[in-house]
C-alpha cells in the first residue's frame, strides 16, 4: 500500500474513531435524559392527580381535569392508580399491579419512587395528607424509542458523511505532505553514476524534509568523493605499476635483441632487479592499503606495550637509514606501566610507526626526529615531530589520498601510500591521527590510541 493511501486510511480511521467516541457519549446521555424527562412527565401527572383528588380549594375536579387535558398530552398506555397506604399490598393486588415492595417502601420513605419494567415506567408519589395515599402513574416510553431511533439514524449518516469527507481531505492532505518526497524521488531518479555532480534542491529549512535533503546531498558528496578517489587511485596505481614494468620490458628487449657484453648484460639485470624490487614494494604497499582500508575482517589483536612497539620501529628505521636520528622522549612517559598497554596487531602498528619515522627522517634529511610518548584520559598518545620540508598549506587536505605526493617532494623517493596506510591502521585500532605541518618548518603527527580495556574490546 502506498504511503499516501496509508496516511489517508489512518486519518479516516482516527476521525471515525473520535466520532464514535463522541457520539457514543452523546447517545448515552441522550438516552438517560429521555428517561429522566419521561419520569418528570409521570411525576407531574401524579402531582396533578393528587391535587384533583384531594385538594379542591378554589377549583373543582372538573376544572383540574380540563386543565390537564388542555396542557398535558395523553401518554401511551397511561394509567393512574390512587391507593391508600394502609394495606397497600392488598390494594396493589386488587388492581393487578405486581410491583416490588422496595418500590412502594421507597415512595413511602422518600415521597417519590421510580420503577421500570421493560418499556413500561412507573412513578409513585406519596400524598402526605390524612389519610395517606400513593398515586402511581404508569406509561410506555415510546417517545424515547422514536427519539433514540432518529438519533441513531442521524449518528450513522453523520459518521458515513464524515468518513467520506475525511477520506477526501486525507487524500489531499497526504498528497500535499508527500509532495516534497515525490519531488525528491524524481530528482534522485535523475542522478546516476555518471551524474553524481547533481544535487537535490534544499530550501535551507529545519524541517524533516530539509534534513532528509541535506542528508542525501551529504551522501552524494561522499559518493562523488569516493568515486573520484577511486578513479584517481586506479589511474595513479596504473601509472606507478606501469613505470617499472615499462623499464623491465625495455631492458629485457635491449638485452635480447642482439648479443651483448657481460658488463651490458649485468647492467641490464641490475636495472631489471631494481625495478622489480620497486614493483614489489609498490604491490606490497597496495596490498597493505587494501587490507586495512577495504576489508571488513579485523586482524587478530593482542595486548601490547606502546613503548616496545616504538623501540622496535626505531630500530627498523635505523637499519634502513643508518644516519637517521630518532630520539624517544621519556619525560612524559607515565610512571604506571599499565597506562602504556594497548590492544592491537603488532605487525600493523610497527608498519604505521615505521612509515611515520621513515617520513620524518627522509623529509628532514636526517635531522633529529622527536618521538614523545604519553598517556591521558584512558588514551595513549604518540607525537612524532620533525624539522623537515613540511607540507604546503593548500595540499595538506590531500595527504590521505593514495599516491598523492606534495609538490615539494620531487627530489625524494616515495609512492604516496604511507600516510593513507598509516591512517587506516590507526582507525582499525579505534584511534585517531592528526597531522599539522608548515612548509620549510616541519611536521607534527599526533596519534591517539585507546588504553587497553577488557570491557571496551569485548563489547
Amino acid at each position: 500500500m502506498k504511503i499516501q493511501y496509508r496516511i489517508t486510511l489512518i486519518f479516516v480511521l482516527l476521525t471515525i474513531g473520535m466520532m464514535l467516541v463522541v457520539t457514543t457519549i452523546e447517545y448515552y446521555f441522550a438516552n438517560q435524559d429521555t428517561f429522566e424527562d419521561f419520569y418528570k412527565r409521570l411525576e407531574i401527572r401524579a402531582v396533578i392527580a393528587s391535587k384533583i383528588q384531594f385538594e379542591e380549594a378554589g377549583m373543582t375536579k372538573s376544572a383540574f381535569e380540563d386543565v390537564r387535558k388542555q396542557h398535558l398530552e395523553k401518554l401511551p398506555r397511561e394509567k393512574e392508580y390512587i391507593l391508600p397506604v394502609k394495606d397497600i399490598q392488598q390494594h396493589l393486588a386488587e388492581n393487578g399491579l405486581k410491583l416490588p415492595a422496595s418500590f412502594v417502601n421507597e415512595a413511602i420513605a422518600k415521597g417519590t419512587a421510580r420503577y421500570r419494567e421493560g418499556q413500561l415506567l412507573y412513578l409513585a408519589h406519596l400524598y402526605r395528607g390524612s389519610p395517606q395515599h400513593i398515586i402511581i402513574v404508569s406509561a410506555s416510553n415510546e417517545f424515547s424509542d422514536t427519539y433514540l431511533y432518529n438519533l441513531r439514524r442521524v449518528i450513522i449518516f453523520t459518521i458515513l458523511a464524515v468518513a467520506i469527507i475525511s477520506g477526501i481531505i486525507g487524500l489531499w492532505f497526504s498528497k500535499v505532505i508527500l509532495r516534497p518526497v515525490s519531488m525528491l524521488t524524481r530528482r534522485m531518479n535523475e542522478i546516476s553514476g555518471t551524474q553524481l555532480h547533481l544535487r537535490l534542491e534544499s530550501n535551507g529549512g529545519t524541517d524533516e524534509i530539509s534534513k532528509l535533503t541535506d542528508t542525501f546531498n551529504d551522501m552524494l558528496n561522499r559518493l562523488e568523493t569516493t568515486f573520484e578517489t577511486q578513479k584517481n587511485f586506479i589511474s595513479n596505481a596504473s601509472h606507478e605499476l606501469n613505470t617499472p614494468l615499462t623499464t623491465i620490458i625495455g631492458e629485457s628487449e635491449f638485452a635480447l635483441n642482439k648479443p651483448r657484453t657481460q658488463e651490458q648484460y649485468q647492467a641490464s639485470m641490475n636495472t631489471i632487479l631494481a625495478e622489480a624490487e620497486r614493483l614489489r614494494k609498490i604491490t606490497g604497499s597496495l596490498l597493505h592499503l587494501a587490507q586495512t582500508g577495504y576489508t571488513t575482517h579485523s586482524p587478530e589483536f593482542e595486548p601490547l606495550r606502546a613503548d616496545e612497539i616504538l623501540y622496535i620501529a626505531k630500530e627498523t628505521v635505523e637499519n634502513i637509514i643508518p644516519g637517521c636520528k630518532i630520539m624517544i622522549q621519556m619525560h612524559l612517559m607515565p610512571e604506571d606501566e599499565s597506562k602504556l598497554w594497548i590492544r592491537g596487531s603488532s605487525q600493523l602498528l610497527e608498519i604505521a610507526f615505521v612509515n611515520l619515522l621513515l617520513n620524518g627522517c627522509k623529509y628532514s634529511m636526517n635531522q633529529p626526529v622527536s618521538v614523545t610518548l604519553a598517556a591521558a584520559n584512558k588514551k595513549v598518545i604518540v607525537i612524532i615531530e620533525d624539522k623537515g620540508i613540511g607540507i604546503p598549506a593548500k595540499e595538506i587536505q590531500y595527504i590521505y589520498e593514495p599516491f598523492f605526493r606534495a609538490s615539494n617532494t620531487g627530489k625524494f623517493n616515495g609512492y604516496g601510500i604511507g600516510l593513507p596506510l598509516t591512517r587506516n591502521i590507526i582507525r582499525i585500532h579505534h584511534g585517531e591521527m592528526d597531522v599539522s605541518s608548515e612548509e620549510n618548518v616541519g611536521t607534527r603527527i599526533k596519534l591517539t590510541l585507546p588504553l587497553y580495556s577488557v570491557d571496551m574490546w569485548e563489547a
